[in-house]
Protein backbone atom coordinates (compact mmCIF):
# COMPACT_ATOMS: atom_id res chain seq x y z
CA UNK A 1 0.00 0.00 0.00
CA UNK A 2 0.45 3.70 -0.32
CA UNK A 3 1.30 5.40 3.27
CA UNK A 4 1.97 9.41 3.51
CA UNK A 5 2.38 10.89 6.75
CA UNK A 6 2.65 14.35 7.68
CA UNK A 7 3.94 15.08 4.04
CA UNK A 8 5.17 18.81 3.28
CA UNK A 9 6.32 20.55 0.90
CA UNK A 10 7.49 24.41 0.52
CA UNK A 11 8.47 26.53 -2.45
CA UNK A 12 9.90 29.64 -0.82
CA UNK A 13 6.72 31.64 1.29
CA UNK A 14 4.11 28.99 -0.43
CA UNK A 15 3.43 25.78 1.20
CA UNK A 16 2.26 23.67 -1.73
CA UNK A 17 1.24 20.56 0.95
CA UNK A 18 0.91 20.99 4.27
CA UNK A 19 1.67 18.03 6.85
CA UNK A 20 -0.64 15.54 4.09
CA UNK A 21 -1.66 12.25 5.69
CA UNK A 22 -3.45 9.64 3.92
CA UNK A 23 -3.31 5.69 3.16
CA UNK A 24 -4.19 4.40 -0.19
CA UNK A 25 -4.88 0.96 0.27
CA UNK A 26 -5.16 -2.61 -1.86
CA UNK A 27 -8.14 -4.04 -3.58
CA UNK A 28 -9.61 -0.56 -4.54
CA UNK A 29 -9.37 2.06 -7.18
CA UNK A 30 -8.47 5.17 -4.85
CA UNK A 31 -9.42 8.18 -6.48
CA UNK A 32 -7.32 11.57 -5.65
CA UNK A 33 -9.31 14.89 -6.08
CA UNK A 34 -8.25 18.64 -5.90
CA UNK A 35 -8.97 21.75 -7.73
CA UNK A 36 -5.81 23.05 -9.88
CA UNK A 37 -3.28 24.05 -7.56
CA UNK A 38 -4.41 22.02 -4.89
CA UNK A 39 -0.79 20.12 -4.54
CA UNK A 40 -1.86 16.40 -6.38
CA UNK A 41 1.14 16.39 -8.53
CA UNK A 42 3.20 17.37 -6.08
CA UNK A 43 1.94 15.03 -3.51
CA UNK A 44 2.95 12.11 -6.48
CA UNK A 45 6.24 13.34 -7.48
CA UNK A 46 7.15 13.27 -3.56
CA UNK A 47 5.54 9.42 -3.46
CA UNK A 48 8.04 8.74 -6.27
CA UNK A 49 10.82 10.02 -5.47
CA UNK A 50 10.85 12.90 -7.60
CA UNK A 51 10.48 15.99 -5.24
CA UNK A 52 12.32 15.83 -2.19
CA UNK A 53 9.79 16.68 0.72
CA UNK A 54 10.36 19.20 3.49
CA UNK A 55 8.82 16.97 5.87
CA UNK A 56 6.99 13.88 6.29
CA UNK A 57 6.97 10.46 4.30
CA UNK A 58 6.20 8.55 1.78
CA UNK A 59 6.21 5.05 1.51
CA UNK A 60 5.33 2.06 -0.70
CA UNK A 61 4.87 -1.44 0.99
CA UNK A 62 7.09 0.24 3.73
CA UNK A 63 9.70 1.76 1.78
CA UNK A 64 10.77 4.47 -0.13
CA UNK A 65 10.01 4.85 -3.55
CA UNK A 66 14.30 5.50 -3.98
CA UNK A 67 15.10 2.68 -1.97
CA UNK A 68 13.03 -0.41 -4.06
CA UNK A 69 15.38 -2.68 -6.20
CA UNK A 70 13.59 -2.59 -9.68
CA UNK A 71 11.34 -0.26 -8.82
CA UNK A 72 8.89 -0.77 -12.31
CA UNK A 73 8.69 -4.30 -10.69
CA UNK A 74 6.86 -2.81 -7.74
CA UNK A 75 5.10 0.49 -8.92
CA UNK A 76 3.89 1.91 -12.26
CA UNK A 77 3.40 5.45 -12.57
CA UNK A 78 2.10 7.89 -15.05
CA UNK A 79 2.87 11.20 -14.98
CA UNK A 80 2.33 14.39 -16.50
CA UNK A 81 5.02 15.33 -17.20
CA UNK A 82 6.70 11.82 -18.41
CA UNK A 83 8.12 11.68 -21.92
CA UNK A 84 9.70 9.10 -24.07
CA UNK A 85 12.57 10.23 -26.64
CA UNK A 86 11.19 11.44 -29.61
CA UNK A 87 13.36 9.25 -31.95
CA UNK A 88 12.79 5.84 -30.28
CA UNK A 89 10.19 3.70 -31.80
CA UNK A 90 7.44 2.75 -28.57
CA UNK A 91 8.86 -1.18 -28.66
CA UNK A 92 12.53 0.47 -27.83
CA UNK A 93 11.60 2.75 -25.70
CA UNK A 94 9.58 -0.42 -23.64
CA UNK A 95 12.78 -2.82 -24.63
CA UNK A 96 14.65 -0.27 -22.85
CA UNK A 97 13.06 0.20 -19.79
CA UNK A 98 12.52 -3.79 -19.53
CA UNK A 99 16.04 -4.21 -19.85
CA UNK A 100 16.26 -1.29 -16.96
CA UNK A 101 14.53 -3.16 -14.58
CA UNK A 102 15.10 -7.06 -15.72
CA UNK A 103 11.61 -7.12 -16.93
CA UNK A 104 11.78 -10.31 -19.19
CA UNK A 105 11.55 -8.63 -23.04
CA UNK A 106 8.12 -10.49 -23.91
CA UNK A 107 6.48 -8.22 -21.64
CA UNK A 108 7.03 -5.75 -24.18
CA UNK A 109 4.45 -6.81 -26.74
CA UNK A 110 2.26 -8.08 -24.10
CA UNK A 111 1.52 -4.72 -22.79
CA UNK A 112 1.56 -3.04 -26.38
CA UNK A 113 -1.62 -5.10 -26.87
CA UNK A 114 -3.15 -4.66 -23.45
CA UNK A 115 -3.20 -0.68 -24.42
CA UNK A 116 -3.88 -0.65 -27.79
CA UNK A 117 -0.88 0.19 -29.60
CA UNK A 118 0.51 -3.12 -30.99
CA UNK A 119 -0.26 -1.74 -34.55
CA UNK A 120 2.10 1.57 -33.82
CA UNK A 121 5.20 -0.71 -32.20
CA UNK A 122 7.47 0.57 -34.73
CA UNK A 123 6.53 3.86 -35.05
CA UNK A 124 8.95 6.79 -33.62
CA UNK A 125 7.10 8.30 -30.53
CA UNK A 126 7.44 11.47 -32.03
CA UNK A 127 4.90 11.22 -34.06
CA UNK A 128 2.55 9.51 -31.41
CA UNK A 129 -0.77 11.69 -31.17
CA UNK A 130 -1.65 13.10 -27.24
CA UNK A 131 -3.67 9.82 -26.90
CA UNK A 132 -1.02 7.50 -28.54
CA UNK A 133 1.48 9.51 -26.10
CA UNK A 134 -1.18 8.72 -23.05
CA UNK A 135 -1.34 4.76 -24.28
CA UNK A 136 2.18 4.01 -24.55
CA UNK A 137 2.80 5.86 -21.19
CA UNK A 138 0.25 3.63 -19.55
CA UNK A 139 2.21 0.41 -21.20
CA UNK A 140 5.37 1.71 -19.46
CA UNK A 141 3.40 1.88 -16.51
CA UNK A 142 2.26 -1.80 -16.59
CA UNK A 143 5.53 -3.02 -18.00
CA UNK A 144 6.61 -4.29 -14.59
CA UNK A 145 3.58 -6.40 -13.69
CA UNK A 146 3.38 -3.84 -10.51
CA UNK A 147 1.30 -4.04 -7.43
CA UNK A 148 0.83 -0.48 -7.47
CA UNK A 149 -0.31 1.98 -9.72
CA UNK A 150 -0.08 6.09 -9.20
CA UNK A 151 -1.33 7.77 -12.26
CA UNK A 152 -1.56 11.31 -13.11
CA UNK A 153 -4.30 12.50 -15.23
CA UNK A 154 -4.05 9.19 -17.23
CA UNK A 155 -7.72 10.00 -19.54
CA UNK A 156 -5.90 13.03 -21.32
CA UNK A 157 -6.19 12.89 -24.59
CA UNK A 158 -7.88 9.50 -24.34
CA UNK A 159 -10.89 8.52 -27.13
CA UNK A 160 -13.67 7.15 -26.14
CA UNK A 161 -12.22 3.58 -26.22
CA UNK A 162 -9.15 4.28 -24.60
CA UNK A 163 -11.06 5.60 -21.99
CA UNK A 164 -13.14 2.62 -21.45
CA UNK A 165 -9.77 0.33 -21.70
CA UNK A 166 -8.47 2.21 -18.56
CA UNK A 167 -11.38 1.84 -16.89
CA UNK A 168 -11.68 -1.89 -17.14
CA UNK A 169 -7.77 -2.19 -16.52
CA UNK A 170 -8.25 0.03 -13.39
CA UNK A 171 -11.28 -2.13 -11.93
CA UNK A 172 -9.26 -5.73 -12.74
CA UNK A 173 -6.31 -4.46 -11.16
CA UNK A 174 -7.90 -3.25 -8.20
CA UNK A 175 -10.36 -6.70 -7.86
CA UNK A 176 -6.53 -8.88 -8.13
CA UNK A 177 -5.69 -6.33 -5.00
CA UNK A 178 -3.29 -4.21 -6.00
CA UNK A 179 -3.26 -0.64 -5.24
CA UNK A 180 -4.62 1.93 -7.72
CA UNK A 181 -4.23 5.48 -7.28
CA UNK A 182 -5.49 7.86 -9.85
CA UNK A 183 -5.52 11.72 -9.90
CA UNK A 184 -7.99 13.13 -12.69
CA UNK A 185 -10.27 16.21 -13.10
CA UNK A 186 -12.82 13.82 -15.42
CA UNK A 187 -15.04 13.54 -12.66
CA UNK A 188 -18.02 11.42 -14.69
CA UNK A 189 -15.28 8.69 -15.01
CA UNK A 190 -14.13 8.82 -11.68
CA UNK A 191 -17.41 8.44 -10.56
CA UNK A 192 -17.41 5.05 -12.57
CA UNK A 193 -14.68 3.87 -11.49
CA UNK A 194 -13.27 4.67 -7.97
CA UNK A 195 -14.19 2.92 -4.53
CA UNK A 196 -12.41 5.29 -2.70
CA UNK A 197 -11.94 8.93 -2.31
CA UNK A 198 -8.94 11.35 -0.88
CA UNK A 199 -9.77 14.89 -1.57
CA UNK A 200 -7.34 17.52 -0.98
CA UNK A 201 -6.89 21.20 -1.34
CA UNK A 202 -4.67 24.04 -0.43
CA UNK A 203 -2.15 21.18 0.24
CA UNK A 204 -4.35 19.67 3.21
CA UNK A 205 -6.65 16.71 3.55
CA UNK A 206 -10.65 17.52 3.17
CA UNK A 207 -11.77 13.88 3.11
CA UNK A 208 -10.52 10.62 2.83
CA UNK A 209 -13.84 8.49 2.33
CA UNK A 210 -15.90 5.54 0.32
CA UNK A 211 -17.01 6.89 -3.11
CA UNK A 212 -20.67 6.17 -1.51
CA UNK A 213 -20.64 7.81 1.98
CA UNK A 214 -18.34 10.70 0.46
CA UNK A 215 -21.79 11.35 -1.65
CA UNK A 216 -24.01 10.92 0.79
CA UNK A 217 -22.36 12.70 4.05
CA UNK A 218 -21.83 16.32 1.56
CA UNK A 219 -23.99 15.76 -1.35
CA UNK A 220 -27.41 17.54 -1.57
CA UNK A 221 -29.90 15.54 -2.20
CA UNK A 222 -33.52 17.06 -3.51
CA UNK A 223 -37.24 15.99 -5.18
CA UNK A 224 -37.91 17.14 -8.34
CA UNK A 225 -41.79 18.54 -8.96
CA UNK A 226 -43.14 19.84 -11.98
CA UNK A 227 -47.02 20.50 -11.44
CA UNK A 228 -49.46 23.27 -13.66
CA UNK A 229 -49.29 25.22 -10.41
CA UNK A 230 -45.56 25.56 -9.12
CA UNK A 231 -45.85 28.59 -6.53
CA UNK A 232 -49.20 27.61 -5.18
CA UNK A 233 -47.65 23.96 -4.57
CA UNK A 234 -44.65 25.66 -3.55
CA UNK A 235 -46.48 27.77 -0.72
CA UNK A 236 -47.87 24.71 0.68
CA UNK A 237 -44.43 22.93 0.90
CA UNK A 238 -42.89 25.86 2.40
CA UNK A 239 -45.95 25.93 4.87
CA UNK A 240 -45.45 22.24 5.78
CA UNK A 241 -41.38 23.02 6.65
CA UNK A 242 -39.47 22.39 3.18
CA UNK A 243 -37.08 24.44 0.98
CA UNK A 244 -38.97 24.70 -1.99
CA UNK A 245 -36.62 26.16 -5.24
CA UNK A 246 -38.32 27.87 -8.21
CA UNK A 247 -36.42 25.81 -11.63
CA UNK A 248 -37.32 26.70 -15.37
CA UNK A 249 -40.68 24.55 -17.41
CA UNK A 250 -42.70 24.86 -13.87
CA UNK A 251 -40.40 23.14 -11.88
CA UNK A 252 -39.35 22.69 -8.30
CA UNK A 253 -36.53 21.70 -6.45
CA UNK A 254 -37.62 20.47 -3.07
CA UNK A 255 -35.20 20.10 -0.17
CA UNK A 256 -36.00 18.43 3.31
CA UNK A 257 -39.15 16.47 2.38
CA UNK A 258 -39.34 13.10 1.04
CA UNK A 259 -41.43 12.12 -2.31
CA UNK A 260 -43.84 10.13 -0.38
CA UNK A 261 -44.63 13.37 1.80
CA UNK A 262 -44.83 16.05 -1.58
CA UNK A 263 -47.22 13.30 -3.40
CA UNK A 264 -49.65 13.38 -0.28
CA UNK A 265 -49.58 16.90 0.31
CA UNK A 266 -50.14 17.58 -3.56
CA UNK A 267 -53.04 15.02 -3.87
CA UNK A 268 -54.56 16.81 -0.44
CA UNK A 269 -54.48 19.68 -2.51
CA UNK A 270 -55.81 18.78 -5.79
CA UNK A 271 -52.06 19.39 -7.65
CA UNK A 272 -51.61 17.62 -10.93
CA UNK A 273 -48.01 16.59 -11.13
CA UNK A 274 -46.08 15.85 -14.42
CA UNK A 275 -43.06 14.52 -12.45
CA UNK A 276 -41.90 13.49 -9.17
CA UNK A 277 -38.68 12.09 -8.69
CA UNK A 278 -35.43 11.91 -6.07
CA UNK A 279 -32.32 13.13 -6.75
CA UNK A 280 -29.02 12.33 -5.44
CA UNK A 281 -25.91 14.86 -5.71
CA UNK A 282 -23.55 14.45 -8.31
CA UNK A 283 -19.85 13.52 -7.51
CA UNK A 284 -19.22 16.54 -9.56
CA UNK A 285 -21.95 18.73 -7.35
CA UNK A 286 -20.45 17.37 -4.23
CA UNK A 287 -16.57 18.07 -4.59
CA UNK A 288 -17.14 21.51 -5.85
CA UNK A 289 -19.56 21.93 -2.58
CA UNK A 290 -16.65 20.50 -0.17
CA UNK A 291 -14.03 22.14 -2.11
CA UNK A 292 -16.03 25.28 -1.44
CA UNK A 293 -16.44 24.60 2.32
CA UNK A 294 -13.14 23.88 2.60
CA UNK A 295 -11.11 26.73 1.22
CA UNK A 296 -13.44 29.01 3.30
CA UNK A 297 -12.62 27.05 6.51
CA UNK A 298 -9.15 27.26 5.25
CA UNK A 299 -9.16 30.74 4.76
CA UNK A 300 -10.92 31.70 7.89
CA UNK A 301 -7.90 29.74 9.33
CA UNK A 302 -5.34 31.54 7.97
CA UNK A 303 -6.71 34.58 8.88
CA UNK A 304 -7.40 33.80 12.39
CA UNK A 305 -3.09 32.80 12.62
CA UNK A 306 -2.21 35.69 10.90
CA UNK A 307 -4.05 37.79 13.39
Amino acid sequence: MIDVQNLTKRYGPATVVDGLTFTVRPGAVTGFLGPNGAGKSTTLRMVLGLTRPDAGTARIDGHAYGDLTHPLRHVGALLETAAPHRGLTARDHLRWLAQSNRIAGRRVDEVLEEVGLADAARRRTGTFSLGMGQRLGLAAALLGDPSVLVLDEPVNGLDAEGIRRLRELLRSMAAEGRTVLVSSHLMSEMALVADHLIVISRGRLLADTGMSDFIERHGRSYVRVRTPEPDRLARELEAAGATVTRIPARGLDVVGMAAADISRIAAAGGFPLDELGTHAGSLEETFLDVIGEGQGALGQEGRNTHV
